[in-house]
């Protein structure tokens, strides 16, 4: 029997999935701050839902990134302690591709299953956008542009016009972005994280992709995580003499 336990906090929801053969169960809330003080609660309460405990959990799933780096590291942090304690191996899941998983599912059930190549774009705060262009093979994943970190100028020259573009930056960018996605098909918000993260682990499971704790690690796309002091005056500055 198999159970893999999967949390993610790389935005402001947080998203936990537990599968095993007797079903699927996963809980969703806002994440932020508040991430590393509930993952761990929050999974021993869908365990107990289950009538699982930690012990029968085979592997156990993070989100490693693009995203908040807080989010990031809280998630990884308590994957790591976890699987420490327990001797369980750790799967690093990709949280743009678990962007693309949830358009996935939304576009299975639209009854129009998503084909070629579809763009992530996710808000990474500062003006700038986490993206990555992925196609789905029938079974996983496939990456054709790694994670990157764009303005929304410079995603703009780099797409041409995408076939389908999933994410938050839809929304948060909406007029910048809008030049290149007349008559594209968009997905500006996830249906349902939790569930696209336990799809995400079972993927990662099936294919092996097993890794020791120590190896788990976040994937930050961006070195500077925050404004000076002048940076946020200049900034503010700015959109004043614009008003």
């Amino acid at each position: 029997m198999t159970v893999l336990l999967a949390l993610d906090s790389s935005t402001e929801t947080m998203a936990l999935a537990l599968s095993s053969p007797a079903g699927r169960w996963v809980f969703e809330a806002e994440g932020g701050p508040q991430a590393s003080a509930r993952l761990v609660p929050e999974a021993q309460a869908l365990l107990a839902s289950a009538g699982l405990r930690l012990a029968d959990v085979d592997a156990i799933g993070f989100g490693r990134g693009p995203g908040a780096f807080t989010g990031l590291r809280a998630a990884c942090a308590v994957v790591q302690g976890l699987a420490f304690a327990l001797g369980k191996p750790v799967l690093s899941l990709c949280s743009l591709e678990l962007v693309a998983e949830d358009a996935r599912q939304q576009a299975e059930a639209e009854g129009r299953p998503l084909t070629g190549v579809v763009w992530v774009a996710m808000d990474a705060r500062m003006n700038e956008i986490y993206a990555a262009a992925l196609r789905w093979d029938g079974q996983q994943w496939r990456v054709l542009q790694a994670p990157a970190l764009y303005a929304p100028a410079s995603l703009l020259a780099h797409w041409e016009r995408p076939e389908a573009v999933a994410g938050s930056a839809l929304l948060v960018f909406a007029e910048a972005l809008a030049p290149a996605l007349e008559g594209v098909r968009q997905w500006p918000r996830c249906q349902s994280r939790a569930q696209a993260l336990a799809s995400l682990a079972a993927q990662a499971f099936a294919r092996g992709e097993l890794l020791d704790a120590a190896e788990a690690m976040p994937v930050y796309v961006r070195d500077k995580v925050a404004q000076t002091t002048a940076e946020r005056m200049a900034a503010k500055a700015a959109v004043g003499s614009a008003a």
